[in-house]
């Protein structure tokens, strides 16, 4: 069966057979895996990470082969901490979108963050703000405004994370709990309040865990291992 050219972008390529490549692409109907023969030409060339692609793809089943593949536009060119938290993005993708389940928002979202990333915005903000479009696009999302009984979350109360459910009111310190102060900071993405950015970074760890299955992510541990070899450091992960 031909699909319709839609855009898309590869998150993952690896070599398969003799002169094939297994991608795992996103495009506006989901994340979909498929084959692209003669890897080693000019489609090959183009099947990189972060370039906007158009593409048709042919096949019933879950395993697609790729029947036509052009460049749609500029690559996204990523260096240094902003390529780190590009291919950081692309495992998210993989680990957390089901297979052919149409998500047209992650993918504008993510068209959108990878040219904020080229043009050396600010990394946190767009990382936070991604994780948490995600999350919520996929239906784990929760107010940040509001705790799970209903009631408005105030500046001086502390909150602890039930991912299952939302935020808690507590009422003594303990490891792992946020400020109302930054949760309240967080819903209007104020990152300019002191203490925000830090606290959106464990918010969003506690909420992603769980459904990240346990294992850890490849391109936290590669960015980890980066001043080993003379890349700059940064608090991305």
């Amino acid at each position: 069966m031909s699909n319709l050219a839609q855009p898309a972008f590869v998150l993952h390529s690896r070599a398969y057979r003799e002169s094939s490549a297994l991608v795992d692409l996103l495009t506006p109907q989901g994340r979909l895996r498929a084959v692209l023969r003669g890897a080693r030409g000019k489609a090959g060339s183009l099947a990189r990470a972060f370039v906007p692609l158009e593409i048709e793809l042919r096949g019933r089943g879950e395993l697609k082969t790729v029947g036509r593949l052009e460049s749609a536009g500029i690559p996204n060119l990523l260096h240094g901490d902003a390529l780190f938290s590009g291919l950081y993005l692309n495992e998210l993708l993989i680990r957390l979108l089901p297979a052919e389940d149409p998500h047209p928002d992650v993918f504008d979202h993510y068209a959108a963050t990878l040219l904020a990333l080229a043009a050396g915005r600010p990394l946190e903000p767009l990382l936070r703000a991604f994780e948490w479009r995600l999350l919520d696009d996929l239906g784990y999302g929760f107010a940040l405004d509001q705790d799970l009984a209903g009631q408005p979350v105030t500046a001086d109360t502390l909150y602890r994370l039930r991912p299952d459910a939302g935020l808690e009111a507590v009422f003594e310190l303990q490891p792992g709990v946020f400020y109302g102060a930054d949760l309240l900071a967080m819903a209007q993405a104020d990152w300019s309040a002191p203490g925000a950015l830090a606290a959106a970074k464990r918010l969003m760890r506690q909420a992603l865990a769980p459904h990240l299955g346990g294992r850890p992510l490849v391109s936290r541990e590669l960015f980890l291992s980066a001043p080993r070899i003379n890349l700059k450091d940064s608090s991305r992960d």
